[in-house]
């Protein structure tokens, strides 16, 4: 039987699994098995060897959290190049901490790594945007964090003044891009500058459907940066990822989005945090479950948010019994199929709520990123007629975003 010697790139090798049966195909036989293999995705920060040579002799600063890991052991990124010899100098955290033990929103202090003991800068404390003694001795910066490719979720945010403290400092920004769990569909209401905030900063729907190097090329390229200073970036890619390929994450991306089903509901549920509906938070299903304590009347099923230290220390409606529905075991496969945000939830529970007059908080303007869902929910209009109020909005975000995309 004639031999043969697959060439494959490194960052293939760690990846790929090739059975005896397949060893033992003719060559044509072999030739048709490879292309029916299905490659697993591979993060940018699993492939070393591309990376590697690029960073030595550098001062680095990491922007990084818990999901910053390699591998199926996941080592800490950080950890890593320390001991491939690489200097790291500082090391960033954004919202929830370096460790991303923090709940949402709360403050955090600089430090110093108890595990490295590397300074620790928070960029979810003080200030958001490194400044340049945060930035002094560093010329190179690596971002790389888990995103879940919604608006409101604030990584995307932090990148921004990543960038344009690394563009006024004359640093390069080194991006390790990872999958994008979400980056199935785009969809939901524009950006109206107007309701500009950390947890909406860019002209952007409320799924964007890329992934951060993808989403960093973007903010260049529409000079999204103060005075449209551009970012010197360097991007090493997802290897065999596409856009609609099912991705779950290894590590949890923050401690209220602690399993899939919470991630793939998370930007269909998210609105609820502008509303006097609990989401679960306080529980160990948080974007899974909906509820309030005057619903009694209309759903059977119940639970109670509790103080859960560092995952919702003081949740809504915090000891009270909430009526509504759960999640927990909701197809999350009829998201991939249909491809858009499920208003359907929310306007149901706008309509079953008693007390309509205080339904809806000060915050969901921020969180829509607009006034007019609000106000269409409350006159009572469909699904249909709201999805129409996007246009052409959300098609001429859909063609911008086609110049950036790095993926299929």
């Amino acid at each position: 039987m004639m031999r043969i010697k697959i060439l494959l790139p490194a960052a293939l090798l760690c990846s790929l699994f090739i059975t005896c049966d397949n060893l033992a195909q003719t060559p044509r036989d072999h030739k048709t098995a490879i292309k029916k293999m299905v490659l697993p995705v591979l993060p940018a920060a699993d492939q070393v060897p591309l990376y590697l040579d690029y960073l030595k002799g550098k001062n680095i600063g990491m922007l990084i959290n818990q999901t910053s890991v390699i591998g199926p052991k996941k080592v800490p990124v950080v950890d890593s190049l320390l001991k491939l010899g690489v200097t790291v100098k500082k090391i960033f955290g954004p919202e929830h901490g370096i460790r991303g033990n923090a709940a949402n929103g709360a403050t955090i202090n600089d430090s110093t790594d108890p595990v490295t003991g590397l300074p620790a800068i928070s960029l979810y404390g003080k200030h958001f945007k490194p400044t340049p003694e945060d930035l002094k001795g560093i010329n190179l910066m690596i971002f790389d964090v888990q995103d879940v490719g919604t608006r409101f979720y604030t990584y995307i945010s932090t990148l921004h003044y990543v960038m344009q403290a690394c563009a006024e400092n004359n640093i390069e920004l080194v991006i390790l891009d990872r999958p994008n769990p979400n980056g199935y569909f785009v969809d939901g209401p524009v950006l109206d500058t107007a309701f500009r905030s950390f947890v909406g900063m860019h002209t952007i729907p409320v799924v964007h459907g890329m992934t951060i190097a993808e989403y960093a090329q973007m903010i260049n390229g529409e000079g999204w940066l103060k005075n449209k200073v551009q970012c010197k970036l360097k991007i090493f890619k997802v290897a065999n990822y596409t856009h609609d390929k099912p991705y779950i994450l290894p590590v949890n991306p923050s401690p209220n989005l602690n399993s899939a089903q919470s991630i793939l509901l998370y930007p269909h549920i998210c609105f609820f945090e502008g509303t006097n509906i609990s989401l679960g938070r306080g529980t160990q299903q948080p974007f899974q479950l909906l509820g309030s304590p005057l619903l009694k009347d209309k759903y059977p099923f119940s639970f109670k948010p509790v103080s859960i230290p560092g995952m919702s220390d003081n949740p809504p409606l915090k000891d009270q019994v909430c009526y509504g529905i759960s999640l927990k075991d909701y197809n999350t496969d009829t998201l991939r199929q249909q491809k858009k945000l499920n208003l359907a939830w929310l306007i149901s529970f706008h309509k079953a709520y008693p007390d309509k007059e205080h339904f809806f908080i000060a915050y969901f303007n921020k969180l829509a990123g607009t006034d007019v869902l609000k106000k269409q929910i409350i006159a009572g209009k469909s699904e249909a007629e709201i999805r129409e109020s996007w246009e052409p909005a959300l098609s001429n975000f859909k063609a911008i975003r086609s110049k950036y995309l790095l993926y299929k």
